[in-house]
């Protein structure tokens, strides 16, 4: 196995043999990070340093957790047992099983997902008596994340950080909120951080343990850490000091959500002596690419510094283009139409993105990309465990595993239809209250004595036996048996095929892919806690399609070409951003830019409008003070409405001055046939501008814009 280091770089090799002490490597933008963190475990086995057990692996995602295990699979040449490597979130519910006793907990608690907290927090919210209209429970929830993401707990919440929502209650709400999670046995994502930094930190035996336990800990994308994940991995790496952080501070895109960029700039101070290693080559991008994106973001003061080189043999390429348009629509125009050409001659289109600031920017060339046929997908869609049906199904699952789980009870409990209303349901929460039970056993009891009476009765009854029937299949035939009984008996399944809406199909479909995914597990508890964990959202693999997203959406990908479109002053940088958070908002919007130009292997097309569509109408719009940042010898400039001059200082009084918007060269002339996606073949009787009276063959006259039909006169 001596091999496994051969192909690596100096400075790869260097972050994979340095073990001892705290080492930060900073990996830039397509350098083999992922190679280096694999590499390192492999060498730290190979070398009997440590136990597969004896190493915390810490990743961000579920994708990532498993690339890493088939990795280690190949690099090992077998499957390696008894690993502690997953996301934060995976690790600290396991390591939270294993002391649940100690935060008030058995080791078979819930994890709730985001529907069942907002549901829980607005029961809550009304027994307190605020008014949810004015006063959202998803605000709440967000507020409660964010000083979970800080390491608060109800009554540590400093002054700075205190909330005005519902007039200064936040915080009572909280501790409320908390307390009806450990009486239902039960935690949020927050809570599996929080609750095991607080015992870390009040329990010097477990702390003990798990220091003594791990004798090396890696981290990957260490940049995008918060601050209770920080303090997570700072308490478990003072026993040892063999932490390993590999990062990019200049790729760290996601404060929104939490993310403290100083968790990674100050790491020097927090562990005094570590070695910093910098990954420079880059085996991803062209020449011309990584130039553009180092000297853009070198114009960041907060960073660590260090410059982008290739790493291919053949990183020789064509400059960074840079496209200015007259506007929104030509600027959609010009992006489909080159996606179509690359199509045409044979590149995959699963290799080419559309990488914008905002949601909104994809309508534009959604609509341009359907009236040229060409199959896109937008990436970061609906995730499967979030879709209203796959919901409902693992309600009754979880009943079934937990019938103390009040918020599935509640959500299944007259789904499909039952006639359990409001009324019924409001004898249920009143009989648990006083006999301290939950909704289920109360409704046991209400149905054996009487509390209800005629068909609601007999109703509930007959699904307090279902459930008991559900449960001894479980027992004796498996939790997929189980599952396809439950939804065919209680009626779910009988419900969706009655729908006739268009949604009604897919809805079944995913019923079953639900199926086939349990079948996975060999208990239903450890699927419920797997969907407690999940967050990626699987794409179907092998669909040759256009990739379309955010560019925080896109961290981690790479493409051969990337569309870049709307790099204007208020768009990108965002202006909302830039006035909520000034420079360190600057900086971060920056790095958005850095990342999105280092997705391009080969191609990188940035593109800027002279105008856009508000709701007022047509407004002039700036270059971004981003393009003023790229080397202008690594660019090629084009497009119909360059500015006299296109170099200018960002925050002079003027504006660029415009040239004047040119003829469209593909103006539909009166006479011309031509095909629109809905209305088929037609002929041109009237034009106005971009808009156009069309003769249609089989849809009579209908007025069009030119945008959307395509000219067919042969």
């Amino acid at each position: 196995m001596s091999d496994y280091l051969a192909g690596l770089n100096p400075a790869q090799r260097d972050a994979v043999e340095t073990t001892e002490g705290p080492v930060l490597v900073l990996a830039g933008a397509g350098t083999g990070k992922t190679r280096v963190l694999t590499t390192r475990f492999a060498h730290l086995l190979l070398t009997k340093r440590a136990f597969p057990n004896q190493i915390l692996t810490v990743t961000f995602t579920n994708k990532a957790a498993r690339e890493m295990r088939e990795r280690l699979h190949r690099l090992l040449g077998q499957p390696v047992e008894g690993l502690w490597l997953g996301t934060f979130h995976a690790l600290c519910a396991r390591m939270l099983r294993r002391f649940a006793e100690r935060v008030g907990l058995t080791s078979d608690f819930s994890i709730l997902d985001t529907d069942d907290q907002f549901r829980l927090l607005k029961q809550i919210m009304e027994a307190a008596h605020i008014d949810t209209k004015r006063w959202p429970a998803n605000a709440l929830m967000t507020q409660i994340q964010r000083w979970k993401d800080k390491g608060y707990l109800p009554g540590q919440i400093p002054a700075n950080e205190s909330s005005d929502f519902a007039n200064g209650k936040a915080e009572a709400l909280y501790k409320a909120y908390q307390d009806r999670l450990k009486s239902l046995n039960a935690v949020d994502f927050g809570d599996l951080l929080l609750l095991m930094v607080n015992l870390l930190k009040t329990d010097a035996e477990v702390l003990s343990t798990y220091q003594r336990m791990f004798r090396y800990i890696l981290v990957d994308e260490y940049q995008d850490t918060n601050l209770v994940q920080y303090y997570w991995l700072r308490l478990l790496a003072q026993g040892h000091k063999n932490i390993c952080c590999v990062g990019d501070d200049d790729q760290s895109i996601y404060s929104w959500r939490g993310a403290e960029i100083e968790n990674i700039l100050k790491f020097e101070r927090d562990f005094p002596g570590a070695k910093v290693i910098r990954l420079e080559a880059n085996y991803r991008s062209t020449a011309p690419i990584l130039a553009a994106a180092s000297h853009l973001i070198a114009h960041n003061e907060g960073r660590l510094g260090k410059t982008l080189h290739p790493g291919r043999v053949d990183a020789d390429g064509e400059p960074v283009e840079v496209v200015a348009v007259w506007d929104s629509e030509e600027e959609a125009r010009m992006i489909a139409s080159r996606a179509e050409s690359l199509w045409r001659a044979k590149h995959k289109l699963s290799e080419v993105a559309i990488l914008v600031r905002a949601g909104f920017q994809t309508r534009a060339f959604e609509e341009r990309l359907m009236v040229l046929g060409i199959p896109y997908r937008i990436v970061g869609g609906l995730r499967f465990y979030e879709r209203q049906e796959i919901r409902d199904a693992l309600a009754y699952l979880r009943l079934l595993a937990l019938p103390a789980y009040d918020l599935a009870f509640e959500r299944i409990v007259n789904l499909p239809k039952r006639g359990v209303g409001e009324g019924a349901m409001r004898t249920v929460h009143e009989a648990a209250r006083a006999m301290n039970i939950p909704l289920y056993a109360a409704t046991q009891k209400l149905v054996a004595e009487g509390g209800f009476k005629g068909k609601l009765r007999e109703t509930l009854r007959g699904l307090l036996e279902s459930f008991a029937r559900w449960r001894e299949e479980l027992a004796l035939r498996g939790p997929v048996v189980a599952l396809e009984t439950l939804l065919d008996e209680s009626g779910y399944l009988a419900m969706w095929k009655a729908d006739k809406s268009p949604e009604a199909p897919g809805r079944l479909e995913n019923l079953k892919e639900l199926v086939r995914a349990l079948a996975d597990f060999e208990t239903l508890p450890q699927f419920l806690e797997h969907v407690s964990l999940v967050t990626e959202n699987e794409d179907q693999a092998g669909d040759d399609k256009l990739s379309m997203m955010t560019l925080h959406g896109a961290k981690g990908l790479e493409f051969d070409t990337v569309f870049l479109p709307g790099w204007e002053e208020g768009l990108f940088p965002n202006q909302r951003a830039l006035d909520e958070g000034g420079n360190k908002s600057l900086e971060e919007e920056r790095r958005l830019a850095y990342v999105g130009i280092t997705r391009a292997k080969h191609r990188a097309i940035i593109s800027h409008a002279a105008r856009r569509k508000s709701y007022a109408g047509w407004q002039d719009a700036i270059p971004s003070r981003f393009l003023d940042e790229l080397p202008e010898n690594m660019l090629r400039h084009s497009g119909s409405a360059q500015t006299q001059p296109y170099r200018q200082p960002h925050m002079s009084a003027g504006f660029p001055v415009l040239a004047k918007r040119p003829a469209r060269a593909s103006k539909i002339p009166l006479g011309a046939r031509v095909f629109h996606q809905k209305f088929g073949y037609g002929r041109v009787i009237a034009v106005e501008d971009d808009r156009l009276d069309i003769d249609f063959e089989t849809s009579g006259e209908k007025r069009v814009l030119d945008r959307f039909v395509e000219r067919h006169d042969t």
